[in-house]
């Protein structure tokens, strides 16, 4: 397995709205390695969810464990919400945008239809924790973050942070 790059804002190739992955191609050894490494790179991060357009692959699927074990891996591949429930509140983070997190506003509960890793359609009904992590990472195919969420005023405040942190690192 591999690390891969994750893309960070306000990098423009996150920005990119992602394509449907063609499902004559999930079970290829290619597009299998491609999740392992995307879970490699999500958990060593850490993270609880990566979108394929993170790791500048703007192709519809992403990775998502919510568990603390990490032994709960998720494969949503080609997904779309098809209801939404209630609202809820939860401060979010994302690796794209590290070191920031931020309160959004996101429904408290979702059904999604994807395919699975097996190349196998799903439907899930799912609240709290996973239902956020799924709209925070469906967010990221349609070129959306969640600083998109917060004002101009505190978004460009994150931009600034995030690019001091960089040139310190550097």
């Amino acid at each position: 397995m591999a690390q891969l790059p994750i893309l960070e804002f306000p990098d423009p190739r996150l920005r990119t709205v992602a394509v449907d992955v063609d499902p004559a191609r999930i079970a290829s050894a290619e597009f299998q390695q491609l999740l392992d490494d995307m879970f490699e790179t999500m958990y060593d991060a850490p993270g609880i969810g990566l979108a394929a357009s993170q790791v500048d692959v703007h192709q519809r699927f992403m990775v998502i464990d919510v568990s603390d074990e990490h032994d709960a891996p998720m494969v949503f591949i080609n997904p779309e919400i098809v209801a939404r429930d209630g609202e809820q509140v939860y401060q979010e983070g994302c690796l794209s945008v590290p070191g920031i997190f931020a309160d959004v506003t996101r429904a408290n509960a979702v059904t999604v239809k994807a395919i699975g890793r097996d190349g196998q359609p799903f439907e899930l009904q799912t609240e709290g924790l996973l239902a956020v992590c799924i709209q925070h990472e469906m967010d990221h195919l349609l070129g959306k973050l969640f600083v998109d969420y917060l004002s101009p005023l505190k978004r460009e405040m994150v931009r600034k942070k995030l690019a001091k942190a960089r040139r310190n690192a550097a």
